[in-house]
C-alpha cells in the first residue's frame, strides 16, 4: 500500500461566505484537486479554518435558518436557530455545513477528524 502524503491547508475565514467556504473545504477534505482521487479511497489533506467569528452571512440566513435534531422520543424534534448556534459555539455552523457536502459514507468520519476549526 502506497503511503499518503497529506498537506495542512490554512483558511482564513474573514469576510468569507460560509457555504462557499464549506464547498472548497470539502474538496480538500476529499482530495478531489488531486490527480489521484479515487471516490472510494481518503486520499484528502488536512484544513485548518482560523477566524470563524468574523465570517459573513449573505441574506438573512442568520435569523432565519434553523437547525432540526431529534431525540428518538414521540414529539421530540429540536429546533434552534442558526444565531443561537454560533452564538455558542461558531464553529459549529462551519462542521455542519461541511459534514452535508461530504457523501454519507465510511468515510465521512475520518475526513471530518481532519478538519480543525479555531
Amino acid at each position: 500500500m502506497k503511503n499518503i502524503e497529506r498537506k495542512l491547508h490554512k483558511i482564513d475565514a474573514t469576510d468569507q461566505a460560509i457555504g462557499r467556504m464549506a464547498s472548497e473545504i470539502a474538496i480538500l477534505l476529499r482530495g478531489k484537486n488531486k490527480p489521484e482521487y479515487e471516490p472510494y479511497l481518503d486520499h484528502g489533506d488536512m484544513v485548518e479554518v482560523s477566524n470563524i467569528d468574523k465570517v459573513k452571512f449573505t441574506g438573512r440566513k442568520f435569523e432565519q435558518k434553523n437547525y432540526f435534531s431529534f431525540t428518538g422520543y414521540v414529539g421530540g424534534l429540536k429546533t434552534r436557530k442558526m444565531s443561537e448556534v454560533f452564538s455558542k459555539n461558531p464553529g459549529e455552523v462551519l462542521h455542519r455545513a461541511v459534514k452535508q457536502m461530504l457523501p454519507p459514507t465510511r468515510l465521512r468520519n475520518d475526513m471530518m477528524k481532519r478538519l480543525v476549526i479555531k
